[in-house]
C-alpha cells in the first residue's frame, strides 16, 4: 500500500503512425528537459530565508505586527516580491519580520501601500458577524410563535356552544 502512495504517473499524448522505441526516448527526454527547466528558475513569492539570501541580491528587512500576515502574503505576490516571512516569538504580541531583496524596496513599499490600505477597509466596516445576526433572528421568531400561540388560545376560550 506504501508503495502506491509513492508512486507518481505521467501520461504523454503524442501523435505517431508507429510507435517505437526512438519516438518513445525523444519523449522522455523532451519531458526530463522541460523539468530542468522548471528547476532551474529561482522561486517568487513566499520562500525561505535561505533561498533569499542564496540569491545574492541583498535582504532587507520590515517589522510587522499585525497578525494577518497571510493577507500581505497575496498582496506581496501580485507584486511579484520575493520575501521571507520570520516570527519574533521573543516580544509579545508576536511580530513578523518580512526579509525582502533589497532592489525590490520600492515595490514593496507599493505592496505594502495596498496592503495597510486593504487592512484599513477590512477594520473600517461595521459588520454583524453572522451568528449575531442568527441569534437576533431567533429571538424574534420565538417571539412571534408565543404571539401566535397566545392569539390561538383566546379563539379557543372565546368560542363556546
Amino acid at each position: 500500500m506504501q508503495e502506491e502512495a509513492t508512486q507518481k504517473t505521467i501520461a504523454f499524448a503524442v501523435k505517431t503512425t508507429k510507435l517505437t522505441a526512438g519516438v518513445l526516448k525523444k519523449l522522455i527526454k523532451m519531458y526530463l528537459d522541460s523539468q530542468k527547466q522548471k528547476a532551474n528558475q529561482p522561486k517568487h513569492g513566499k520562500i525561505s530565508i535561505k533561498e533569499l539570501v542564496g540569491q545574492n541580491a541583498g535582504v532587507s528587512n520590515i517589522e510587522v505586527t499585525d497578525g494577518n500576515i497571510k493577507s500581505f502574503e497575496r498582496v506581496a505576490k501580485k507584486y511579484n516580491v520575493d520575501f521571507a516571512v520570520k516570527k519574533d516569538k521573543t516580544t509579545e504580541p508576536p511580530r513578523y519580520l518580512v526579509f525582502f531583496k533589497g532592489r525590490d524596496a520600492d515595490v514593496l513599499t507599493q505592496a505594502f501601500k495596498e496592503f495597510v490600505k486593504v487592512n484599513e477597509k477590512k477594520q473600517n466596516r461595521n459588520r454583524v458577524s453572522v451568528k449575531k445576526k442568527l441569534a437576533h433572528f431567533k429571538e424574534v421568531v420565538a417571539k412571534n410563535k408565543n404571539r401566535e400561540r397566545a392569539r390561538e388560545h383566546q379563539k379557543d376560550r372565546g368560542q363556546s356552544l
